[in-house]
């Protein structure tokens, strides 16, 4: 029989229990222990030991460090399944307002009414009126569904509202420096739409919240709803362009029929928009080859997924689709200033966004004046009926649209536009030609003028109205291609004052070359022209841009030349004084901006060159009246800083311009062809006579409202110097390089004097000096007549010159006889007898004088030809009967 186990050995084993763990533990600390010590006693460099590659992989490489990492895993997973399941329960509350019923209460709109700067109505947006925007999954066309599905998110089926894969490729993508591409699924798209689409677009760390909240609704619907309804919901709410979101809103508007009875090329064709419903907008002309290379993407995605075969694609890529589009005008019966009010939802659309202006229910004060928009409205209905004289007429010109910007020069508002000659004009009525790009010809000058004359910095020449920029071929090497100006003539060494008003090419690109043409650049678009040189191949332009070799929008351009009335301060052109919503809160307000750009000395100098009535005038640039193409203006004492300005097309003229300002009112008009087809003549004075007429009805108006006086002109910075009747910012020196001098001409050729000039053709003329900027040599700037930049050409050392011929005297008559040859006609004889000058007569190449004194005389004829080159004899004759001797009288 076993023995029991006594007390003493119970307590010996758990004893040695407790004595191995003991042995254990100070094991483990005497290791610890051990190893402490090996470390350096230094803080940072036993720090630095431990953080040692080789032991930290050591470390987590062992069963420690193993350990250790499952711990923190599991943790880690532990907070992350708490704080996901804390964020769906979160956000699933706001699931409810995207069911199909509560969803087409919201997209439901109300009227937004825009109005003129006093009040006046101009447009009722009655949203869709009877459309049906929710539609049911069932009359939705398949083409619809496939084409977006295709486009947007060809793996929809497979994902559960989030596509790991999308946007894994998306990141890839833009990685690689591609187009920049997004990594939404339709239901992310669905929940953007819905919960975010007043949300102006996060970028970085701040859009964080807001993507994990997407991400999450996106997976809660995907779990609420099944594929189709989820479809339905996102073809409902997409904005589709135009008026109004919903496909079948788009599909009402553009084609005049219901969604369920769209064609492929149509169902195409909308899925194409919602990816940018501004730019693929089909009312947008400007758009259009964009939106239809993203339709012909949509049907190639569709071929690509199976969803048609390529010879349906093909032939819906024939289908003239845009000319199936229905009419624009028919959606706007009734509204006033058609392109303005377009041109204010649109900007609404991008500051306010899309959904909130689609939802309607607002109220918009613009900027427009009604009153000054009829007149412009008259005025460009006169033109087009050749109202303004036959010179200026459609069929004379060559033009067949145009377009008209006025805005108040002290605000930046705009206070009338006309993007076209009549909205309702069948083809391009509808196209706002005041947002289009078109070269603005001579008409950028004066903004390369301004660049030049600002402080060009220490150590260089700085420019004034007076400065001298030669008008001559010395820039063909720098341009790298013959220079040359509208009329193919030079005028020599013309100031800026007259090389601006007689838009001399030349001059302007020598400015250009002188300020840099970046900073020029940077200075035209700082003062208003914020896209120039900007898009396209435009990026890519030389000094031809400092004569209108860019395009610019004309609403812009308009705003960068009242930024020179504004004394230099540029402020962005507006159209919108106030829009509030239904509930009276403000959405948005005018706030007045300012930045100083050139310095108002620069700005009066272009200003008062531009209002030089008589340099106009002595141009003989502006049609018809007094010629300085502002005849009404000037009838009531209404002074106009005007320039024109005329683009061209292989060198014919293609664009004409006039821009006109006060310190009150800005206005431009462009006349030309929607197809940039050629004019018959490039009469840029001819869109003059509409900113002379209108900026004079407005300037009255504003007189009559308080707003301003029709006599106010520019004030004169202190600074401003005046130096030979001519205009110089105070940072000019006056000793830079100009001075007074005198130079030798040839009377006959008006040009320098030469060593073969005869003396009588020599005349001694005063000229200004001065340092040719670009050739670095001295130039002169002679009086009107006379070019000191060419040697006289006429004559020449071996011209033949005047003959005297032998000088016959008849001592009984007194006559004497000489023969005189020339290869010029003769203009003097000088015939001396003693030093007494005697009128002598023509006779054929013979010339005579009679004489009635007697003796022996001193006889001299110089003969002047009509080049100044002389002929010279002298002899001796006899005159009076011979003495009689005495023996003579014995004979």
């Amino acid at each position: 029989m076993a023995k029991k186990p006594t007390k003493s050995r119970q307590m010996s084993v758990y004893s040695n229990l407790t004595h191995k763990r003991k042995v254990k533990k100070d094991t483990q600390s005497r290791k610890k222990a051990e190893y402490m010590a090996s470390l350096p006693k230094h803080p940072f460099k036993r720090m630095l030991h431990r953080m040692h590659p080789r032991r930290l992989a050591g470390y987590w490489f062992s069963k420690k460090g193993l350990f250790m990492a499952l711990k923190i895993a599991g943790i880690g997973a532990l907070l992350v399944a708490l704080m996901i399941g804390a964020l769906f329960a979160y956000y699933r509350k706001d699931l409810d307002s995207i069911r199909p019923g509560e969803l087409a209460k919201r997209v439901q709109t109300t009227v937004t009414r825009y109005l003129d700067r006093d009040g006046k109505p101009l447009w009722e947006d009655k949203g869709d009126g009877n459309y049906k925007l929710v539609v049911n999954a069932e009359d939705i066309n398949e083409h619809m569904k496939q084409a977006t599905i295709a486009i947007e998110d060809k793996d929809f089926y497979k994902h559960g509202g989030v596509s790991v894969s999308g946007i894994t490729r998306s990141l890839v993508n833009n990685t690689k420096g591609g187009s920049t591409q997004g990594g939404s699924t339709l239901t992310q798209q669905l929940v953007k739409q819905v919960f975010f689409a007043d949300e102006a677009q996060k970028r970085g760390f701040d859009g964080i919240p807001r993507k994990i909240k997407e991400m999450i609704l996106s997976i809660e619907v995907e779990r609420m709803y099944d594929k189709n309804q989820i479809l339905t919901l996102y073809l409902n709410e997409s904005p589709y362009g135009g008026r109004r979101n919903g496909v079948q809103s788009g599909a009402q508007t553009y084609f005049g029929k219901n969604t369920k009875e769209l064609s492929l090329p149509e169902a195409a064709l909308l899925a194409a928009i919602p990816n940018n419903p501004t730019i693929y907008d089909p009312y947008n002309v400007p758009g259009h080859e964009s939106l239809i290379s993203r339709q012909h993407k949509v049907l190639d995605s569709m071929v690509s997924e199976s969803f048609i075969t390529q010879s349906q694609a093909d032939t819906a890529k024939k289908y003239p689709i845009l000319d199936n589009i229905q009419p624009a005008a028919e959606q706007y019966a009734g509204i006033k200033a058609p392109h303005f009010v377009q041109m204010v939802r649109s900007q609404l659309e991008q500051e306010l966004g899309k959904a909130t202006v689609g939802r309607g229910g607002l109220t918009v004060k613009t900027t427009l004046d009604l009153e000054i928009q009829n007149k412009l409205e008259a005025d460009m209905a006169k033109m087009f009926s050749g109202g303004f004289g036959y010179d200026t007429s459609p069929s004379f010109i060559g033009y067949s649209n145009g377009a008209a910007t006025v805005e108040d020069t002290k605000t930046g508002q705009i206070v009338a536009l006309m993007g076209s000659r009549d909205f309702s004009y069948p083809g391009y009525g509808q196209d706002n030609a005041a947002l289009a790009f078109v070269q603005p010809g001579s008409s950028i000058k004066p903004l390369v003028y301004a660049q030049l004359i600002q402080n060009q910095g220490p150590g260089k020449p700085n420019y004034g109205s007076g400065s001298i920029l030669a008008d001559d071929n010395s820039i063909d090497d720098i341009y790298g291609a013959p220079l040359k100006n509208a009329d193919g003539k030079f005028k020599g060494s013309i100031n800026i004052r007259k090389s601006l008003t007689m838009s001399r090419n030349i001059p302007a690109i020598k400015a250009m070359y002188i300020s840099g043409k970046d900073q020029t650049w940077k200075t035209i678009r700082d003062l208003g022209n914020t896209f120039y040189c900007t898009q396209g191949g435009d990026a890519q332009a030389g000094l031809a841009s400092a004569i209108g070799g860019c395009g610019t929008r004309q609403v812009d351009h308009t705003n960068a030349m009242a930024s020179l009335g504004r004394m230099g301060v540029y402020k962005p052109w507006s159209g919108v004084l106030e829009v509030t919503n239904s509930s009276g809160e403000v959405l948005k307000t005018f706030k007045d901006e300012n930045t100083q750009v050139v310095d108002p000395e620069t700005a009066y100098i272009i200003n008062d060159m531009l209002g030089d009535v008589q340099a106009r005038k002595n141009a003989r640039l502006y049609g018809g009246g007094d010629g300085s193409g502002t005849t009404v203006s000037n009838s009531i004492g209404l002074k106009v800083a005007l320039k024109t300005g005329t683009s061209d097309k292989n060198g014919k003229p293609k664009d004409i311009w006039t821009i006109g300002y006060t310190p009150n009112l800005s206005m431009s008009v462009w006349l030309g062809n929607p197809d940039t087809s050629i004019l018959n003549l490039g009469y840029s004075y001819v869109p003059a006579k509409m900113v002379d007429s209108v900026l004079a009805h407005a300037s009255q108006q504003y007189q009559n409202q308080g707003k301003g006086k029709i006599s106010d002109w520019f004030t004169r910075p202190k600074g401003v110097q005046t130096i030979n009747g001519e205009l110089f910012p105070s940072w000019y020196n006056k000793n830079q390089g100009q001075s007074n001098a005198k130079l030798t001409f040839d009377r006959v050729s008006k040009k320098k004097a030469t060593k073969c000039t005869p003396e009588g053709a020599r005349i001694e003329i005063d000229v200004l000096k001065f340092n040719d900027p670009i050739t670095k040599g001295v130039g002169y700037i002679a009086p009107d007549g006379y070019d000191a930049t060419k040697d006289d050409d006429v004559h020449k050392c071996e011209d033949a010159k005047p003959t005297v011929g032998t000088i016959n005297v008849d001592r009984i008559t007194g006559v004497i006889t000489v023969a005189i040859t020339s290869p010029n006609p003769i203009t003097d004889v000088d015939l001396q007898v003693d030093g007494v000058r005697v009128d002598a007569v023509k006779n054929g190449d013979t010339y005579t004088a009679t004489f009635a004194g007697k003796g022996k005389k001193t006889i001299s004829v110089t003969a002047t030809d009509k080049l100044y080159y002389t002929g010279t004899r002298s002899s001796e004759g006899t005159f009076g009967p011979p003495v009689l001797t005495t023996s003579d009288s014995r004979n």
